[in-house]
């Protein structure tokens, strides 16, 4: 793959943050300093789902058994991902930027890049 397709792909997906975050602050009802806290409380819900999720899929509940697939705990996890960026976003205009910096810090501590 290009790095201009690369390009490409991360500019959908930060404009797509980006709208997901106007449309969440269009119909907020709780704004400022506790609408940030309840936006960043959101990750906890969705981990949560993820959790339910491992839980059901190995059917780890006795009186509900296997009530998920590894597909829905993919999904769950797509969601935090997605909840973590738009909180992000709702942190700082510069989401994009700030998650390149701190990704090329990890990468560069655990890959030696």
């Amino acid at each position: 793959m290009s790095d201009t397709t690369d390009g490409a792909r991360a500019d959908d997906l930060w404009n797509t943050v980006e709208n997901l975050w106007k449309w969440l602050e269009a119909d907020q009802p709780v704004g400022g300093r506790e609408g940030l806290l309840l936006r960043m409380l959101k990750l906890s819900e969705e981990v949560g789902e993820v959790a339910e999720a491992v839980i059901g899929a190995t059917g780890q509940n006795p009186r509900k058994g296997v009530t998920h697939t590894w597909d829905d705990v993919a999904a769950e996890l797509c969601d935090v991902v997605i909840t973590a960026m738009v909180a992000l976003r709702t942190l700082t205009p510069e989401a994009r930027e700030v998650f390149g910096r701190h990704l090329a810090r990890v990468a560069g501590r655990s890959l030696g890049e």
